[in-house]
């Protein structure tokens, strides 16, 4: 049985079926499905990041409502994004899990490529200090972004 945070998730993304917003109010949602405010917000900021592709914009009085938007599908842009990524800022293993799941969305890679990404920059497989991880991790990304953002290998590293 899917947990309540699942629950709430699968019935956000079933609402934006019919567009890129919805306008939810956090109480009412927490009355639907009786849990506490506080277990909405959790959803919000846990499984609707910007790295996955929505933006959460609040609106201060009216109850909480609260406007759940998903950013427009632009994959190139996305990705330009991704290659811009600051090696010394680093990127954490649950933020590029994200992105991840936001590159599947897109259609950008399949859950078996995400999969094998996952395995290749976790903690585990990453021979390095745990300073050096995140940094790797980010340049990482930044080469699997520019790589499909060229359509591939290009001649270089075909050895042609």
């Amino acid at each position: 049985m899917a947990n309540i945070s699942d629950v709430i998730e699968q019935f956000l993304i079933q609402l934006l079926q019919d567009g890129n917003i919805v306008s939810i109010s956090r109480n009412e949602l927490a009355n639907y499905f009786s849990c506490a405010p506080s277990q909405i917000n959790y959803v919000l900021t846990t499984r609707f990041t910007p790295a996955r592709g929505y933006a959460i914009e609040s609106r201060r009085g009216g109850g909480g409502c609260i406007n759940l938007v998903r950013l427009d599908e632009d994959k190139d842009g996305f990705l330009s994004e991704l290659r811009s990524l600051s090696v010394s800022d680093g990127l954490s293993y649950t933020k590029t899990v994200q992105y991840l799941d936001r590159m599947i969305g897109d259609g950008i890679i399949t859950k078996k490529e995400a999969k094998l990404l996952e395995s290749v920059m976790a903690d585990k497989a990453l021979m390095a200090p745990a300073v050096a991880k995140d940094a790797l991790r980010a340049g990482m990304m930044r080469a699997l972004a520019t790589g499909l953002l060229s359509g591939g290998r290009d001649k270089e590293n075909k050895g042609e």
